[in-house]
């Protein structure tokens, strides 16, 4: 596995979905190895991790670290290419002999010039769209959902300085060495191929643990009082601040936020007077499961496109149904699955909302739906066999 961000030095829920898979694969017998870069986690969090993770002992880790991870870092985004790390990551991966070679995150510790290092079967899981969008997101100067390209503008907007091999063709280049390109959902899918990206392509949806029927009983997470629940980075482009207004004479149910985020404490002074809006911070794993099981509804208000959902798709594997905002690979999902329901306004959110606290029997139904869209699409016995069938096929190819 070859990725930016891993466990415990992480933001979000890609490198958590990189770290499910890593230790799936390994507790089924096979050696996983894992470059990611610990500079890259560093330059915006310069302490160590708070929440430590176990690793498989058929998982070795090499952390990438520099004496200056700002400049190692930087040198890669400009560079397209792994730069700093280009001696070790070449090293780990000529040295190692491998059957497949599976990039995930790849933009802060090698770029498209990595995708050209080692001999073995490629994977890349495009887990967002930073192959095509220098910002990763498709979200335009920070307020809405791409519509049209005006890449430059956005990118010095964003603060980030323009990556100039963009343009040159870079990209398609080293995808030539890629014998798989995976998107998690065909709304992702359709947006490669919209960039212009020249590669094998297939969908394969992103999976989730499926909780242990009759588990331990637990008390409610707060008091037995009704709650709507977010869980997620506190970003503007999650779209929180939509719903926050809602609250201001909605006290029906509390609103119970998970995360955090350099948007968070826009988000308190929102959320000021408001006691029954209340910020956890960061959960442990292991608490999610009662956050969730428990929740009158989980909101996932993104005003960007997600690739696939994965906070939606864990709410459903709980029997917790979701209301989601009908945009990019959310509204696929829940449309797939019948788990939940879909606004276009903040109006229609809280219709949504009254419904579910309202309707006699209405979020057993989407939530028993739900649950079984997630038994039969998005478990790690499913997703295993379509992915190893794939390794399969480009094996042949």
């Amino acid at each position: 596995m070859v990725t930016t961000f891993y466990p415990p030095y992480h933001f979000g829920g890609d490198a958590v979905f990189v770290y499910r898979l890593t230790e799936a694969l390994a507790a089924r017998g096979h050696q996983v190895d894992v470059i990611h870069s610990a500079d890259a986690y560093h330059l915006q969090h310069p302490a160590e991790p708070e929440i430590a993770f176990q690793h498989h002992p058929n998982v070795t880790v090499h952390p990438l670290r520099s004496k200056n991870p700002q400049l190692a870092s930087l040198s890669a985004h400009q560079l397209g290419s792994p730069a700093a790390y280009a001696r070790r990551i070449r090293k780990i991966l000529e040295e190692g002999r491998y059957d497949v070679i599976h990039y995930h995150n790849i933009s802060l510790m090698g770029g498209p010039g990595v995708l050209r290092y080692g001999r073995a079967v490629k994977l890349y899981t495009s887990h967002e769209y930073w192959l095509v969008c220098p910002t990763h997101v498709l979200f335009t100067f920070g307020r809405e959902a791409c519509v049209e390209r005006k890449c430059i503008q956005c990118t010095l907007h964003s603060r980030r300085p323009p990556q100039l091999w963009r343009y040159t063709g870079l990209i398609n280049r080293c995808l030539r060495e890629v014998d798989c390109l995976i998107a998690p959902s065909n709304f992702a899918l359709g947006k490669l191929r919209e960039g212009g990206l020249k590669a094998p392509m297939r969908m394969l949806p992103h999976f989730v643990p499926v909780p242990v029927a009759g588990g331990e009983e637990r008390a409610h997470p707060n008091g037995g009082r009704p709650y709507f629940l977010f869980v997620g980075r506190m970003e503007k482009l999650k779209g929180v601040q939509d719903l926050l207004p809602l609250f201001a004479d909605f006290r029906d149910a509390d609103f119970l936020l998970v995360g955090n985020g350099d948007y968070a404490a826009v988000l308190k002074v929102q959320a000021q007077g408001m006691a029954h809006v209340k910020f956890l911070g960061s959960v442990h794993p292991a608490e999610m499961g009662n956050l969730y099981r428990h929740a009158t509804a989980l909101l996932t208000p993104s005003l960007c496109y997600e690739t696939f959902g994965l906070i939606a798709a864990e709410g459903l594997s709980y029997g917790t149904p979701v209301i989601s905002r009908r945009i990019g690979a959310l509204a696929e999902l829940i449309e797939l699955s019948g788990g939940g329901l879909l606004f276009n306004s903040p109006e229609e959110c809280r219709a949504a909302m009254v419904r579910l606290l309202t309707e006699p029997g209405l979020r057993d139904t989407l939530g028993q739906r739900g649950h079984a869209a997630v038994l039969e699409h998005w478990t790690l016995d499913v997703h295993l066999a379509h992915y190893l069938q794939i390794v399969h096929s480009a094996g042949q190819e």
